[in-house]
C-alpha cells in the first residue's frame, strides 16, 4: 500500500477511535474511557514488544517515565475536552502543540506567517465576543496541545534509546497510571463490564495500535515532510468523524478556522527538505 494511504488511514483510525470513545463518556465519563483506552493499549503493546528493565540504564527509564506522564496527561485532558467541545474544534487546537513545535525549531522567518495564520484560526475558534467556546474545554485542549508538544520531543528520544516500541510500550504503562483514579471514581466496576471492555478495546486499537503501526510502516516509505503534510489532514478528518459518528455540525466560522491550520501546518511542514525516514 502507498505511504500516503498509510498516513491518512492512521490520522482516519485516530480521530474515528475518539469519535468511539465519545460514545463511552455517557457510561464510564471521559476519565473511565480514557483509562480504558490507555489500560488496555498498554496490555497491546506490552503483549507485542514484550519490553524487559533489566539492565535499561536508569536514564532511559526515567525517559520512558516522563513520555508515559506525557501521554497519560495528554490523553486524559484531551478526552475531558472531548466532553466540553467538538471533535474538530478539540483536535484543531490541540493541533498546535505539533505545529508549534515544528515553527520553534524552525529558522525561517516564513514560519513565523504560519505561526500567525495558526493563531488566527484558534483565535477565531475561541470567538472572542460571540458565543464563547467552552472555557474548560479550552483550557484542556491547551493543556492537551502542550503535552502533545513534548511527546514529539520524548519520543523522538526514546526512539533513539530503546528498541523497536519497547520504549512505548513501558511509557504506556505508566501512562495507564494517569487516568486510573479519576477514571475509577467516574465509573467504578463498570469498567469491567464485558460491553464496555469491548468497545475500550476498539477504541485502544483505532486510536492507538493501529495509528501507530501504519506510522511507523509509512515513515518507511515516504520522506518526513511528506508525512508531515498528510498528517496536517487531521484537523478535517476530526471534523469529518465528528459529524459522520457523533453528529456533531460546524458553524462557517469553524470550518474557516479548522481551514486555516490546516493551512498553517502544511505550510510549515511542505518547504521543508526531505529527510527520508
Amino acid at each position: 500500500m502507498p505511504g500516503p494511504l498509510l498516513v491518512l488511514g492512521a490520522a482516519s483510525s485516530v480521530q474515528f477511535g475518539a469519535a468511539l470513545a465519545v460514545k463511552l463518556f455517557a457510561h464510564l465519563g471521559p476519565a473511565g474511557a480514557s483509562a480504558l483506552r490507555v489500560g488496555l493499549g498498554a496490555v497491546v503493546l506490552m503483549a507485542v514488544w514484550r519490553p524487559g528493565v533489566r539492565g535499561v540504564p536508569r536514564a532511559d527509564l526515567r525517559l520512558a517515565t516522563l513520555l508515559g506522564l506525557t501521554l497519560g496527561g495528554m490523553n486524559l485532558a484531551f478526552y475531558e475536552a472531548l466532553d466540553r467541545i467538538p471533535l474538530g474544534v478539540a483536535v484543531t487546537i490541540e493541533f498546535a502543540g505539533p505545529l508549534g513545535v515544528a515553527i520553534a525549531l524552525s529558522r525561517r522567518r516564513l514560519d513565523l506567517l504560519w505561526a500567525a495564520l495558526a493563531a488566527g484560526g484558534i483565535v477565531l475558534l475561541a470567538n472572542p465576543g460571540g458565543a464563547a467556546i467552552n472555557i474548560t474545554g479550552l483550557v484542556l485542549t491547551l493543556f492537551a496541545a502542550g503535552c502533545w508538544a513534548a511527546y514529539i520531543l520524548l519520543a523522538e528520544r526514546a526512539g533513539r534509546r530503546f528498541r523497536g516500541g519497547d520504549g512505548l510500550a513501558l511509557a504506556m504503562v505508566v501512562a495507564s497510571l494517569i487516568p486510573l483514579g479519576p477514571g475509577i471514581a467516574e465509573a467504578g466496576l463498570d469498567l469491567l463490564r464485558p460491553e464496555f471492555l469491548a468497545v475500550g478495546a476498539a477504541v485502544a486499537l483505532l486510536s492507538s495500535v493501529i495509528p501507530y503501526s501504519l506510522e511507523m510502516e509509512a515513515l518507511r516509505r515516504i520522506p518526513r515532510n511528506v508525512f508531515g503534510v498528510l498528517m496536517s489532514l487531521e484537523p478535517g478528518l476530526a471534523a469529518v468523524a465528528g459529524f459522520l459518528v457523533l453528529g456533531q455540525g460546524l458553524a462557517l466560522r469553524e470550518i474557516v478556522a479548522i481551514a486555516l491550520v490546516i493551512a498553517a501546518s502544511v505550510g510549515a511542514t511542505r518547504a521543508r527538505p526531505p529527510i527520508d525516514g
